[in-house]
């Protein structure tokens, strides 16, 4: 999966578990519930995983069930948010050095990379 440039800056991650899955089709951002704070080493290993993405056919659903907004030390906004439908294969992408090829992209969620980055998520899933 390609990265906004802005990955290198990004030293806080803040995982998301998306509550309403089809707002998500035509929002301007990421909406859901924190459920996690990632720092430091986190950060890099979450976003080497999402950079190792292979990418794969799109099946059309795009209901997102979890998401990242990443931020650097100085700026409240996020440097970039991305929503992940694991069963359509589908990412968006949202942020100010965001270009348009990368707001839209497929990964393939059954890859080594997609299945780990799953479990990581479900494991800061309360209950």
């Amino acid at each position: 999966m390609r990265l906004p440039l802005a990955h290198d800056r990004a030293e806080l991650i803040e995982v998301v578990r998306i509550g309403d899955p089809a707002r998500h089709l035509t929002s301007r951002d990421l909406a859901g519930d924190v459920v996690e704070v990632w720092a430091g080493e986190e950060v890099r290993q979450l976003l080497h995983l999402v950079g190792e993405l292979p990418d794969s056919p799109k099946y059309r659903c795009f209901l997102p069930g979890w998401g990242i907004r990443a931020y650097d030390a100085t700026d409240p906004e996020p440097l970039f948010e991305i929503a992940f439908c694991f069963r359509c294969n589908g990412a968006r992408v949202w942020g100010r050095e965001v270009t348009e090829e990368q707001r839209h992209q497929d990964f393939e969620a059954e890859s080594p990379a997609g299945r780990e980055l799953l479990r990581r998520f479900r494991a800061c899933a309360p209950g």
